[in-house]
C-alpha cells in the first residue's frame, strides 16, 4: 500500500501506516473512557508525555482540544515535516 493510501492521523494529518499507529482513549480507561481514535505512535506518546490522565479527562478529551494545547500544537507543526513512518522516542512523562 502506498503511503498516500494510508488514513491520516487525526492529530497531525500525516498518512498513518498500521505499524506506526496506536489506539488512544479520548477519556482515559481509568476514568471509564471507551471511545478510541487511532493516532501515530509518536503523536500518542507525545500526548502522554505532556498530560496526565486527569488532565486528559478534564480538558483534552477531543482531538480539537489536544491540538489547542500549546506544546502539542508546537509538536504537530514540527512532526508534520517528518515522513509518515517517522518515530523517535519522546521524553518521559513531565508531570502527572
Amino acid at each position: 500500500m502506498a503511503e498516500q493510501d494510508h488514513p491520516p492521523c487525526p492529530l497531525c494529518g500525516r498518512p498513518m501506516p498500521p505499524e506506526a499507529s496506536n489506539e488512544h482513549h479520548l477519556v482515559p480507561k481509568s476514568f471509564g473512557g471507551r471511545e478510541t481514535v487511532t493516532l501515530h505512535r509518536i503523536c500518542h506518546r507525545k500526548i502522554h508525555s505532556l498530560l496526565s490522565e486527569k488532565e486528559l479527562r478534564d480538558g483534552y478529551a477531543s482531538i480539537e482540544a489536544l491540538r489547542e494545547h500549546p506544546e502539542i500544537a508546537k509538536f504537530v507543526k514540527w512532526v508534520r515535516k517528518r515522513p509518515a513512518g517517522y518515530y523517535s522516542r519522546t521524553e518521559s512523562m513531565q508531570r502527572r
